[in-house]
């Protein structure tokens, strides 16, 4: 009685054991990659998840919350490419316009010129003869030889005898340099009123010229030249000789 009771026992637990899969089914199923996906959603509902369509995903960013953001704004770079996009459309030059765009590269050729007016084409044979012929052009030259004219030379004219001192002549005729004393000035010649009386002329040039017309070099009522050697106001007559000498 008690055989018969365990091989009863031992037959139910039998009939309660899973059947053993077969190997080549794959893992209980179809195929390996369909238990892949299945255990995926298997372990996701546990989680309390459930995956979404692929087609349910939006493509839109999402900003921290969660929402969809908007699109960033543009860059500086892009504001300006838009703008230079936008005013080669409006000037009929842009990419709308039907015209292949510019490439700026040193290997492409500098651009035909459209507009060449004001620009000459007498150095082009096309050109002139496109727009006058041959008798045209000779009628032209013989046109511009009438008012050719030869402007013949005249004479220097003659200096007037009294014109007054010349400081160059003054220059090349005197040989000795600044500072030798060649004439007598009186003790009114003080330094305080030689640099009073030199400040009244624009330029050593013209202190001179005054100083030789009022008596100059003999006599120096201005104190222009209280050291006497015959220049005024710190006046050099190095230049006038050097430039004769060049």
């Amino acid at each position: 009685m008690r055989l018969t009771l365990g091989f009863v026992v031992v037959a139910a637990l039998a009939a309660c054991a899973p059947a053993i899969p077969d190997s080549g089914a794959g893992v209980g199923f179809e195929d390996y990659d369909t238990y892949q996906r299945e255990k995926a959603a298997r372990e996701a509902a546990l989680a309390g998840e459930t995956l979404p369509r692929p087609d349910a995903i939006s493509e839109e960013p999402l900003d921290a919350t969660g929402g969809a953001t908007e699109a960033p704004e543009a860059s500086e770079a892009e504001r300006i490419a838009a703008d230079a996009e936008a005013a080669l459309e409006a000037t009929g030059s842009g990419t709308d316009s039907g015209d292949e765009p510019l490439q700026a590269s040193p290997s492409n050729p500098a651009p035909a010129v459209v507009n060449d007016v004001g620009i000459s084409r007498e150095n082009s044979f096309d050109a002139v003869d496109s727009e006058r012929s041959i008798e045209e052009d000779a009628a032209r030259i013989a046109r511009n030889r009438e008012q050719y004219e030869v402007v013949q030379p005249e004479e220097v004219g003659t200096r007037p005898g009294d014109v007054g001192p010349n400081i160059v002549e003054y220059a090349l005729s005197s040989k000795h340099p600044v500072g030798t004393q060649l004439y007598s000035r009186s003790a009114f010649a003080t330094e305080a009123r030689h640099v009073r009386n030199c400040a009244e002329y624009s330029s050593p040039d013209q202190a001179q010229l005054d100083f030789l017309r009022k008596g100059g070099p003999e006599r120096d009522r201005m104190a222009l030249d209280p050291d006497g050697d015959g220049y005024a106001c710190d006046w050099d007559p190095a230049p006038f000789r050097r430039a004769l000498a060049d």
